[in-house]
């Protein structure tokens, strides 16, 4: 049976996911020490490393990023990042105690590393009233940084709002839909705070709900999907997709879209 919901491994070192659902996405988690080192390859891959706490030095082939990093956690400031092309090694040194996100997706392009820095970030508001969240753009088209297929940004959503709503989808490439995979990463500012997700699909047959807690991974290959925070916590996920082309397009649900109609009359 097919697992689209996962607890992500929190052991030191890199921590990478075991996930079947997804054809193209995958991820691993980052936990380094102060002076602690890892280092990889991005194969035919390439990967965005999301610094989620602390500072680090990141070397990708020949280039060397300093400083990379430097929020206290993800609910206190913007994110800093490095992209890895395919064909490239890497090497995250931990200047402090560290935590990163590294989604990757297969890649056809060759280019050179980059860092994507907090003022290069757009941010916003998507929603209204209790379904407003804040959204952070990080690796998103056309904001003229190259990628092969990897869509990445990060939301905020308050507490006891719903987020990601109303409930879409992005699984055929048919009028405004266009077809990618997605993951959501959460993250919750206390480790007692939880969440609900709900990942459907009447097509396919299951409707299933999960309780997100801290560190958990919504894998989402087709389907509807939407998540609400519990009051009294602010949460938060690393959003990021792949597919054919990096031009974004969802379908709503029909049966709750029209709340998304009423946003510019509130």
């Amino acid at each position: 049976m097919t697992q689209y919901f996962h607890t992500v491994p929190s052991r030191p070192g890199l921590n990478a996911l075991q996930d079947d659902a997804c054809e193209l996405l995958n991820f691993a988690k980052l936990n380094l020490a102060a002076g602690e080192r890892v280092s990889g390859t991005s194969g035919d891959r390439e990967l965005l490393l999301v610094a989620l706490s602390g500072r680090a030095t990141v070397q990708v082939g020949d280039r060397t990023f300093e400083w990379v990093g430097g929020r206290a956690s993800v609910f206190a400031g913007l994110p800093h990042s490095v992209y890895v092309p395919r064909g490239h090694t890497w090497t995250v040194t931990a200047l402090t105690d560290f935590q990163a996100a590294l989604p990757s997706a297969p890649s056809d392009l060759d280019t050179a590393p980059y860092e994507i820095r907090p003022e290069q970030v757009h941010t916003g508001q998507w929603g209204t009233l209790n379904y407003a969240r804040h959204f952070r753009e990080i690796l998103v088209a056309p904001n003229g940084l190259p990628a092969s297929r990897l869509i990445v940004g990060e939301t905020i959503t308050p507490s006891g709002h719903w987020s990601t709503y109303p409930p879409h989808r992005h699984e055929q490439d048919s009028g405004t839909e266009k077809r990618h995979e997605e993951m959501y990463y959460f993250r919750v500012s206390s480790r007692e705070g939880w969440g609900l997700t709900r990942h459907y699909s009447p097509e396919r047959g299951y409707d299933e709900t999960y309780t997100v807690r801290d560190d958990t991974l919504l894998s989402i290959p087709h389907g509807y999907h939407t998540y609400t925070g519990a009051p009294g916590y602010s949460s938060y996920y690393l959003w990021f997709l792949a597919g054919d082309g990096r031009t974004q397009g969802a379908s709503l649900d029909p049966d709750v879209g029209w709340v998304q109609k009423t946003v510019g009359m509130m």
